[in-house]
């Protein structure tokens, strides 16, 4: 049979937000076994995520300002990240001063347009560092509004921390070795990953205006992250790349676990090592879905999943579990939905319309599934947890989700082979990530279907065994 590969990207992606927004190590974990009930080493909190409540707005210059909501929040957010950065610069690249921007530009999109680094706003729905004037501007008509309402304010937050990192770039030179001729995708890794540096300081909760949960709050950061990625099929070495879901949250949560130095250090060799975006392949298959995408209720496929699990875990010894659709009955586990693993049987069950419906992308501008990838990464969970029974570990609890979607990762890991029948075909590993952020993530949940707390604690685990294989996933997460 002709290779199948998966889908692309579930949601449309809206690139142009951040596009050319600076003008002129790879990716595994240490086998050190994680706090299951902290993110990072910090306490995984639910509590209220935005602006401080009675906190004075900060006083900073801005240029062509209209004293609104959207410019006190972005005010208030570039004060809070000089101050991060003032204190941090010195302290992690040899006593280098922090030199606030030069200028601090709103304008509204919609509006007449305004020349900032040798360009006129008029139609500009984006956020941007221009290195030709040491400037900040951003929309406050249409890009910051629309944040704050899909996502809330801190993701207002999250793109212009984002910004700030492109300013940090360009006054450390070449202690960030970011030139002018440096790719793009390595700059904006840098600014995802500065801009993770200063979430971490918000969450232990030095920031002055800003609070966040890691959570929930977190988890709408990564989904900021995961909407302003590009599109999937968008080279990595293309002019402008910001890069995927899947790799633009790596670089934060390098960020939010690190320091600078850490962010710094991301550099042309480890991106050649880590970066996963690429273009569509030739022999990605369209089905009428959308490029590379397959209807994942259809048996060939199904037979193809079940022949690239059993392929992937063979290692492991373990007697691989029947797979089966309709209804299941299962006297230890409950049932979970589009899969079900029930231990005592050794057989996962599959609900094929919803399936379906997970896998279906939306079109666009209408809510939808995820796609074909996210759907068969949930059936890949259920058999990862069969692999954990064979192999005498636990099934139920935090630590069992983590491991289930470390083990899901690795699968995901195997089907990167060019020769597989079932390959993993672009915009895959970010549908990967909309399910894991998902609150009823199945991908990162245990045999009862409770799902680990942390959205970001979920894709760490699923990148750990996307690199790393198997054998980190039961060394890391074990009981």
């Amino acid at each position: 049979m002709a290779r199948r590969v998966f889908t692309v990207a579930a949601l449309v992606a809206v690139a142009a937000l951040t596009a050319g927004c600076s003008q002129s190590v790879h990716g595994s974990a240490r086998a050190v076994r994680p706090d299951v009930s902290k993110v990072s080493g910090l306490d995984i909190t639910n509590g209220d995520s935005g602006a401080k409540p009675g906190v004075p707005d900060a006083d900073l210059r801005v240029e062509n300002g209209d004293g609104g909501e959207m410019d006190r929040l972005a005010i208030n957010t570039l004060a809070d990240v000089e101050e991060y950065w003032s204190e941090q610069l010195p302290k992690n690249f040899g006593g280098t001063k922090f030199v606030p921007v030069k200028r601090l530009v709103s304008y509204d999109s919609n509006g007449p347009g305004v020349e900032i680094c040798r360009t006129n706003t008029k139609g500009v729905a984006n956020a941007f560092y221009c290195s030709l004037d040491d400037s900040i501007a951003w929309d406050r008509g249409e890009l910051l509004p629309m944040l704050e309402d899909a996502f809330g304010p801190m993701a207002v937050v999250t793109v212009l921390a984002h910004e700030m990192g492109h300013a940090v770039q360009y006054k450390l030179g070449p202690e960030s070795g970011v030139t002018q001729a440096t790719p793009s995708i390595i700059k904006e890794q840098q600014a995802d990953c500065y801009a993770g540096n200063f979430f971490r300081w918000v969450a232990e909760g030095k920031s002055k205006h800003f609070r966040i949960s890691t959570g929930p709050g977190l988890n709408q950061i990564l989904a900021t992250m995961f909407f302003i990625r590009d599109a999937a099929g968008t080279s990595a070495e293309k002019q402008g790349a910001h890069g995927s879901a899947f790799d633009r949250v790596a670089a934060f949560q390098f960020g939010f676990a690190g320091d600078p130095k850490r962010c710094a250090e991301i550099d042309d060799q480890e991106i050649k090592t880590r970066i996963t975006q690429e273009k569509f392949d030739a022999q990605d298959v369209d089905t009428g879905l959308g490029k590379g995408n397959v209807k994942v209720d259809d048996q060939r496929y199904l037979d193809l999943l079940e022949e690239s699990l059993r392929s992937a875990y063979k290692q492991s010894g373990a007697t691989p579990p029947t797979i089966k659709t309709g209804e299941g009955n299962c006297a230890d586990a409950r049932e979970t939905s589009p899969a079900a693993y029930c231990p005592s049987t050794n057989t996962i069950t599959i609900d094929l319309p919803d399936l379906a419906k997970i896998g279906t992308p939306p079109k666009r501008g209408q809510k939808g599934g995820i796609g074909d990838f996210a759907a068969f990464a949930e059936i890949a969970s259920r058999y990862a947890l069969s692999i954990q029974k064979a192999t005498g570990y636990s099934l139920e609890g935090p630590a069992a989700g983590l491991r289930t979607a470390c083990l899901t990762g690795a699968w995901a890991g195997t089907t990167t082979d060019a020769k597989a029948n079932l390959r993993l075909s672009s915009g895959d590993l970010d549908e990967a990530v909309a399910e894991l952020l998902a609150d009823k993530s199945l991908i990162a949940a245990d045999v009862n279907g409770q799902v680990v707390p942390s959205g970001f604690a979920r894709v760490e685990a699923f990148r750990d065994g996307f690199y790393d294989g198997s054998g980190l996933c039961t060394r890391k997460y074990s009981d």
